[in-house]
């Protein structure tokens, strides 16, 4: 089994237009369904009815793909922003820290 385990670390994710893809897929798996439906005779004596279903198997969970990334892209930019509003929360208590101490720093040499 050592054989067959990977010497290298598994590459980045590929990020890119992910809804976009899932939906463009899923209007072509229902555009095939309905192409092929008025030939659904053919495809029934043939006993190629699976031809048809397929499709509509493929549309029915390409609904479910898009529901799903929706839902990870919405996650990926809460967690975004949530990063973001923590770096600036971080970078604005370490300048008001520096201010007040200078502050304290400039009173303390007043009062000498």
């Amino acid at each position: 089994m050592a054989k067959w385990t990977p010497k290298h670390e598994a590459p980045e994710a590929l990020e890119g237009p992910v809804v976009a893809t899932i939906t463009g897929g899923t209007i072509l798996w229902f555009v095939l369904f309905l192409v092929q439906l008025p030939f659904y005779s053919w495809f029934d004596e043939n006993g190629h009815t699976w031809w048809v279903w397929t499709p509509l198997a493929g549309a029915g969970l390409g609904l479910i793909g898009i529901w799903y990334v929706r839902g990870r892209d919405a996650a990926l930019k809460r967690h975004a922003a949530e990063q973001a509003a923590a770096q600036e929360r971080a970078a604005k208590g370490a300048t008001e820290g520096v201010t007040e101490g200078a502050a304290e720093g400039a009173a303390a040499d007043a009062e000498k």
